[in-house]
């Protein structure tokens, strides 16, 4: 099947856009929405970690399941993957039980996304075929600007209809939006899971590391930490730091409209010039941008924009280059795409798990109460939290990426 515009790209942004609400959405609504259930911020914490912990260890274990089950299988355990993603929003968001109700169904939404997104991801290389860098950074352009498409309804919804009816209404309007979401999207993205794949050689750790997909992991994972922070934060700084409340729908829209329209530049910037090329300097705007966050006082929102913007263009970037540079040098060494991509999730989810071990319990020892009376010292982590520490984590990912052999 050619990758057209007009079909295959659609199809391929349609899948991704669904994907992608249980993805950046979630970093961005669930510490919220764990707190309003009842949950301490340590608990939050806690809880995210344990659902990432059940990550560890089954996105390897899915990622060998949906090789060792072959392509002709993929149809089913998409499909499979949809229905989970729908009854998971559903029972979380609309239903909003209790904490153990929570919690399964948080474990049946983040498993069914993890299968969604490994063979999706995995499908890929098959649809992007032998057209090589070029069409693996073109399919790229569709898929994560389809992402970002996704990201924006996930986002902004719940801030939406809370607006006028109050935050369970708005998680419930999520949650019904997904469930009628996902026979559509089958629909329409069934044709890509017709696209043949090759059947590739077993997976061994020593041709893993050899085609360097070790190493793009690894920076991945240092790649995604900053961003997990960041949205982990996002809405706690935009409303107690800035007092900004009002704004904080505005502010996301900016963000991913932002990294939604950079997203083809960067895919067509790295086809023609190389990965390594266009990745640095994109991951060192990112730097500059967040470097003026640390410095922003309260209030300064007009500033914070122009932050969100910048730093919303850089990642486009990362949306765009990592995960088609992931995908050529498993196709090139003939590695089991499903597996790869299992590891893959593995990384970015670890990466959620890390920042909010890491940010939240810091945060509730500092005396920071979401929403409540802080006092200054406790504005002031909550503001090095969202600015300063991922400017640390941004930068081993900078180093490695200036390490790459060009492609």
């Amino acid at each position: 099947m050619p990758l057209t515009p007009d079909r295959t790209g659609l199809r391929v942004a349609t899948m991704a856009g669904f994907l992608a609400c249980a993805g950046v959405p979630l970093y961005i609504h669930l510490p919220r929405f764990l707190v309003e259930a009842g949950l301490s911020l340590s608990a939050a914490g806690a809880l995210l970690l344990g659902l990432r912990m059940l990550d560890f260890v089954q996105d390897p274990l899915l990622g060998v399941w949906a090789d060792r089950a072959g392509p002709s299988y993929r149809p089913r355990m998409a499909a499979l993957a949809l229905l989970g993603l729908g009854a998971g929003f559903a029972i979380v968001f609309v239903l909003q039980p209790g904490v153990l109700g929570l919690s399964l169904g948080l474990v049946l939404l983040l498993s069914a996304y993890s299968l969604g997104t490994i063979l999706f991801y995995a499908q890929g290389v098959a649809v992007a075929g032998g057209a090589g860098d070029v069409g693996h950074f073109r399919l790229a352009g569709w898929r994560e600007t389809g992402a970002v498409v996704g990201i924006i309804f996930a986002a902004m919804l719940p801030s939406l209809v809370a607006s006028a009816h109050g935050s369970s209404a708005g998680y419930a309007a999520l949650g019904i939006g997904m469930v009628l979401a996902a026979p559509l999207v089958w629909r329409i993205s069934a044709p890509i899971w017709s696209v043949p794949s090759s059947v590739t050689s077993g997976f061994s750790l020593r041709a893993f590391r050899n085609a360097g997909a070790a190493r793009l992991l690894l920076i991945g994972l240092f790649n995604a930490m900053p961003v997990a922070v960041t949205s982990t934060l996002f809405l706690f700084y935009v409303e107690d730091w800035l007092g900004a409340a009002d704004f904080a729908g505005a502010l996301l829209l900016a963000f991913f409209l932002a990294a939604g329209l950079a997203i083809p530049a960067w895919a067509g910037l790295a086809a023609r010039y190389g990965a390594r090329q266009v990745l640095l300097p994109a991951m060192l705007l990112a730097v500059f941008a967040f470097s003026w966050a640390a410095l922003l006082p309260q209030g300064a929102v007009v500033q914070f924009l122009v932050v969100t913007v910048v730093s919303g263009a850089a990642l486009g970037a990362d949306m765009a280059i990592l995960p088609a540079l992931f995908a050529t040098r498993l196709k090139r060494s003939d590695l089991p795409s499903a597996v790869g991509f299992g590891a893959w999730a593995f990384v970015s989810k670890s990466a959620l798990a890390l920042s909010g071990i890491l940010v939240l319990p810091t945060l509730e020892i500092a005396g920071y109460v979401p929403g409540g009376v802080n006092d200054a010292p406790a504005l002031r982590t909550l503001a090095a939290a969202y600015a300063i520490v991922p400017l640390f984590l941004k930068l081993p990912a900078i180093w490695m990426v200036a390490r790459l052999a060009d492609d």
